[in-house]
């Protein structure tokens, strides 16, 4: 009996220390795991940037880098082609600057609802809905745009061509009102209720703490939303690839076809340009242009929501 009992608590000993052992092993490989993780991250990003310079020095071998960024005349697939990116930059800051203008009002309006105004009840329905709207894919918000709000515009603008810059412009502000609506109401709820009860505490009716208040302390996660949506709208592939035609012009016309830095990617990869010519290696360099475009736009909303960043 004496023997079995020893017997028991040794075994109990072995189990308890074979546990340690594991536990220690599985402290020591996580971090690794871990570590692994965020190196493969971060050689991927090197690995795609290392692609896009060799490529795009490939491409500027043969194409003068002056032309490619003073030229107005955009090309490629003639027998005596041009390279000049600037229409395709004019078509994507023509329909990020329509999708800004439609998303940034709406997108606030509904940020500044459901931090201020919305129970929480209401606000527990209405945030996962917007954020169901972003995860629709864009190929659907493109037959969205060329279906149904181009025929809509057309009822009001005779004189809308079938493929223009309004409908898809429309379109990608309705797509990026999510990520403003959801990243302005983190920032305005993330204010302390303190700064509102003293607000109130002076007479300030519930606009006035929204707008004078809130709006303004929370104002870098709010800009930072902004640009976010904004570089979202630059990169944008789908909807104005099906919506926005394949017209490069220089000319701000809303009406008329456009085609943007993406969605000449698309044509190209489609199959309309020879492995290895100069047409294929300039997919790279608008893809290294856009890269720049977005890099800059990301760049830019760290640095405001840093500089403007209120801590309490």
């Amino acid at each position: 009996m004496e023997m079995n009992r020893e017997k028991s608590v040794s075994e109990l000993i072995a189990q308890n220390h074979s546990k340690r052992s594991l536990l220690k092993f599985t402290e020591n490989a996580v971090p690794k795991f871990l570590l692994v993780c965020a190196v493969v991250s971060i050689l991927t990003t090197i690995g795609i940037v290392f692609t896009l310079l060799f490529e795009t020095f490939t491409f500027f071998k043969t194409v003068s880098f002056i032309e490619f960024i003073t030229s107005k005349e955009w090309h490629p697939m003639h027998s005596n082609p041009n390279f000049g990116i600037l229409p395709l930059v004019t078509g994507t800051l023509l329909v990020t600057a329509i999708a800004i203008t439609v998303a940034i009002p709406i997108g606030l309006g509904a940020a500044i609802y459901l931090s201020e105004y919305a129970s929480e009840k209401m606000r527990k329905v209405i945030k996962p809905v917007l954020e169901v709207l972003a995860g629709v894919p864009t190929i659907v918000y493109g037959f969205f745009a060329l279906t149904f709000v181009t025929p809509m515009l057309r009822q009001v603008v005779p004189d809308l061509s079938i493929y223009n810059a309004l409908s898809p412009g429309i379109v990608v502000g309705i797509m990026i009102i999510p990520m403003i609506a959801s990243l302005s109401e983190d920032a305005m709820s993330s204010v302390p209720n303190s700064i509102r009860q003293g607000a109130y505490a002076l007479g300030a009716t519930k606009l006035e703490v929204a707008i004078k208040v809130v709006l303004p302390a929370a104002l870098s996660g709010v800009i930072a939303s902004f640009v976010l949506a904004m570089s979202r709208a630059i990169g944008e592939t789908m909807i104005v690839t099906v919506a926005g035609g394949a017209n490069p012009t220089t000319a701000i016309d809303v009406t008329s076809a456009i085609q943007t830095m993406t969605a000449y990617i698309v044509q190209v990869s489609l199959g309309d340009a020879t492995y290895g010519s100069t047409v294929y290696y300039s997919i790279y360099a608008v893809g290294m242009t856009l890269f720049v475009f977005t890099l800059v736009m990301n760049v830019l909303a760290f640095f405001i929501s840093r500089k403007f960043r209120e801590e309490y």
